[in-house]
């Protein structure tokens, strides 16, 4: 009988970890990125002075100024104020709302692609499960992969999100030697830093990211979720050919700093309440209104397209938003 070939579990060029489980995590590289992430931050490098739509001239300061200001009149108590997460907030809430790096990315991870109802309801279960900070993220890594989905199972991709959320951790250990990542508040750190950082993360993209630099660090990036995208391809800020990706390192640097937190979640409440804009929708909206006053055209349709774009790889980034 022929002996079984034993898989060799390491590797002299990268560090490949083993989960408890006995998957091998192929991408979960400490020695080298993952070909995945090293596209990601070649793309983010490429794009990070220029846009990706270099002659789009969209939106304007003024333009920008003006839609925070109308959000702003529709927003009960006015534009939302910039303060990152006191040591008080609730780790359960999702999007980056707490002051624990890590805590906050695996809280924005499970936001991918779900609502935030569900998302909340995801790490509500986790913390319950594994508990808190540096001693849950142990458990984390230590626990079967299953058993983390079967805990976020309500969030949504549950399979995808807890190997997204165990290698995470594996790799942070593994560079920094602890389940720590708060070095990225330090002011010396820059948002660039910052977002190279989380962006090699496997699964991690650049709106994932944003968020965390956004609602954890107190830093000014601006994010383009599902609502945000197809505002401002109604606003008519992104060329309708854009994706996501592309339209979030177009606006990043189009919007202006002091602008980009409160036009993000302004954005993103007037997205989830107004029907008068949506695709099918019907009835008022100030965002149609304002156009039609300045008789600017808005992108009638609306809608999200993913596999519209002009960036090539960029379609790559979307598997981590």
């Amino acid at each position: 009988m022929a002996k079984k070939r034993r898989r060799s579990t390491s590797s002299p060029q990268r560090d490949t970890a083993v989960q408890p489980n006995g998957d091998t995590n192929a991408t979960a590289s400490v020695d080298g990125l993952s070909t995945h992430a090293s596209k990601k931050l070649k793309l983010l490098a490429n794009h990070s002075t220029s846009s990706p739509f270099s002659e789009f001239l969209h939106p304007s300061t003024e333009d920008a100024q003006a839609v925070y200001a109308l959000l702003a009149s529709h927003t009960p108590g006015g534009a939302p104020v910039h303060n990152p997460p006191s040591a008080n907030s609730n780790s359960a809430t999702t999007c980056g709302h707490t002051p624990n790096v890590i805590d906050a990315l695996i809280g924005t991870i499970l936001s991918q692609n779900t609502s935030s109802a569900n998302s909340s309801a995801a790490k509500r279960s986790l913390d319950s499960v594994f508990g808190q900070g540096e001693p849950s993220f142990e458990k984390m890594v230590n626990a079967d992969r299953q058993m983390i989905a079967d805990t976020i199972r309500s969030g949504g991709l549950a399979n995808r999100k807890a190997k997204i959320i165990q290698e995470a951790l594996i790799v942070v250990k593994k560079k920094h030697g602890r389940y720590d990542l708060q070095h990225l508040a330090a002011p010396g750190v820059t948002d660039e830093r910052a977002m190279q950082e989380l962006v090699s993360l496997d699964g991690v993209g650049p709106k994932t990211a944003a968020c965390v630099l956004s609602f954890c660090l107190g830093r000014q990036a601006f994010a383009v979720d599902t609502h945000v995208f197809r505002l401002t391809k109604l606003l008519g800020w992104v060329p309708k050919n854009a994706d996501r990706v592309g339209a979030q390192a177009h606006l990043e640097l189009k919007i202006p700093p002091e602008l980009k937190y409160g036009l993000h979640v302004m954005m993103v409440r007037h997205g989830r309440a107004c029907r008068g804009c949506k695709k099918d929708g019907s009835g008022p909206c100030p965002l149609k209104s304002w156009l039609k006053e300045r008789s600017m055209p808005s992108d009638s349709e609306g809608g999200i397209k993913e596999e519209d774009g002009n960036l090539g790889d960029s379609k790559s980034l979307l598997l981590g938003l």
